[in-house]
């Protein structure tokens, strides 16, 4: 039988120094789901999504589970390789190739890459078309197929925001992590972002666990909400459920 979770984290830590980013969170995400982590800026979210992604190890003891798999000890590579995205705050793109150039980098198993087979256009060439395709494909969803020849350093933040989640999509993740996706965007462009992330999960069933500020578009969108302060998962539930919580108020507002 499956479990209808794909990711399981269990009593994880993370301390800098005298400080302690993340203390002991335990929370599930269920398979399928767009589940929102929201809190006050310093709450240890992104620290999180760093443990849970491989970028930071957590402190000893604990647990974090991916499709059944404890993945604890494996690097981000591998983490990625078992089906599970990320994406960060500020964009990490290739400013010196095009929008359409990065999409394509994302696939793991490129036979142009292997040193022996490189120099050999016949190859390679047909599997190069097929992901010019399909990176074409996954641009045209979010709206950026006009960006396509265009270098990385000459579109917006928004675009970029874009960007980057088409490449991260291009490696079709189980789940994908994403931190602040509408950060420094327009709200049109907000609503866009969000409609796209529903759309994926609808067409292919991709898990999505997302940190936002903008709580008006995320609740819209999200079936179950996570919220975080002082490193701990204080409450958990629908967003309108959520938004009636005592304990949320009182870590935004600090009353």
């Amino acid at each position: 039988m499956t479990d209808e979770n794909v990711l399981r984290v269990q009593g994880i830590s993370k301390s800098f120094g005298g400080v302690t980013a993340v203390d002991n969170v335990s929370l599930a995400v269920k398979r399928g789901s767009i589940t929102g982590l929201i809190g006050p800026n310093g709450s240890g979210k992104s620290t999180l999504f760093n443990l849970i992604s491989g970028a930071e190890k957590k402190n000893p003891g604990g647990s974090i589970e991916f499709e059944g798999r404890a993945i604890d000890g494996l690097p981000p590579h591998r983490r990625s390789a078992l089906g599970l995205g990320r994406t960060f705050q500020t964009p990490r793109l290739f400013t010196g190739m095009t929008v359409l150039e990065n999409t394509m980098l994302a696939p793991r198993g490129q036979k142009g890459e292997r040193p022996f087979v490189a120099p050999f256009r016949k190859r390679w060439e047909g599997q190069e078309i097929e992901l010019a395709k399909k990176a074409q494909e996954q641009m045209t969803r979010l709206e950026i197929d006009k960006l396509y020849g265009k270098l990385t350093s000459e579109i917006s933040g928004g675009q970029m925001k874009l960007a980057q989640l088409s490449t991260a999509l291009m490696e079709d993740p189980k789940m994908l992590l994403l931190d602040e996706p509408t950060a420094g965007v327009a709200p049109r462009l907000a609503q866009d972002i969000f409609q796209s992330i529903t759309d994926e999960r609808q067409q292919k069933g991709t898990t999505f666990f997302i940190i936002e500020h903008r709580l008006e578009v995320l609740f819209k969108h999200v079936d179950t909400v996570f919220v975080m302060h002082q490193g701990r998962i204080i409450a958990e539930g629908r967003p309108e459920s959520i938004v009636k919580d005592k304990k949320l108020i009182d870590a935004y507002l600090g009353s």
